[in-house]
């Protein structure tokens, strides 16, 4: 007979329902850096303290095309390039493409294992709440978990919020250098083509007032390891119902990305 494994305690079911949150991983992202700098001959070295990850990836080739980027030496991730830049006084880290909650908390593990001291999330975000601009920004506070890696991180809950600290530090820092935001929370989703009328419903009934994919894993990876992390949603979209959709502005957003974690960053 097939095992029920409806109340199995065993840290080998899905996600939300795991009981080791407090357990320590074997596999710990130092030691991997630690073997992929040896084989690639990587030489030693930090990252810069405030990263930026740029799903879209936007950023990068904006700052690529005008000459305002240097790869890193030092970042031994295997998956990903690191990029530098300097504004408005302090040097940020960038890296592009990191898209989905599984690859977004990869990225946010190696980066603080390599001298990050806080890292910044800007992702596009299709429009859930009727009522908000069709373009615009959120800082989120709080994300609805509806991904499968925050329950990797933290005990089963609707949400995964950011740490009071970091939001405080956000919004003075946003006060005083801009962009204008909206905040609130955002539905992080591991299924972008399952943005069924019923699920958008339902998360706009608890609050959402738009859709991401990074968010509710970041916040709960946040918590778990203490780590301070802001995340914003740059609403672009309406899940193409619209024709001219998915447009992020000037430079496809990539200035106003990097106004965000400057911001927060003189926060």
């Amino acid at each position: 007979m097939e095992h029920d494994r409806r109340d199995d305690p065993s840290p080998l079911v899905a996600c939300s329902r795991r009981r080791d949150h407090a357990e320590a991983s074997v596999f710990a992202p130092a030691n991997l850096l630690r073997e992929a700098r040896r084989q690639r001959a990587l030489p030693p070295g930090d990252v810069p303290p405030v990263c930026l990850l740029d799903p879209d990836g936007d950023l990068v080739r904006h700052l690529r095309e005008t000459g305002r980027v240097r790869r890193s030496a030092a970042w031994a991730c295997y998956h990903t390039e690191l990029w530098e830049t300097d504004g408005g006084g302090a040097r940020i880290g960038v890296v592009g493409c990191a898209v989905g909650a599984p690859f977004a908390v990869l990225v946010a593990e190696q980066l603080f294992a390599s001298g990050c001291k806080l890292l910044v999330s800007v992702a596009s975000a299709g429009r859930v709440a009727a009522d908000l601009p069709a373009s615009c920004v959120i800082l989120i506070d709080r994300a609805l978990r509806g991904e499968g890696t925050s329950g990797c991180y933290l005990p089963p809950a609707s949400f995964a919020a950011i740490h009071p600290a970091a939001l405080a530090a956000a919004e003075a820092g946003l006060a005083r250098a801009g962009p204008a935001t909206h905040r609130g929370a955002t539905w992080t989703t591991d299924a972008p083509y399952r943005e069924t009328a019923s699920a958008i419903a339902s998360a706009a009934a608890a609050g959402a007032l738009a859709v991401e994919m990074e968010a509710a894993a970041l916040y709960a990876f946040a918590e778990a390891r203490d780590r301070p992390v802001v995340c914003f949603a740059h609403v672009t979209n309406q899940m193409a119902q619209i024709e001219g959709d998915f447009e992020k502005g000037p430079d496809g957003g990539a200035e106003l990305t990097l106004a965000l974690a400057l911001a927060v960053a003189g926060g």
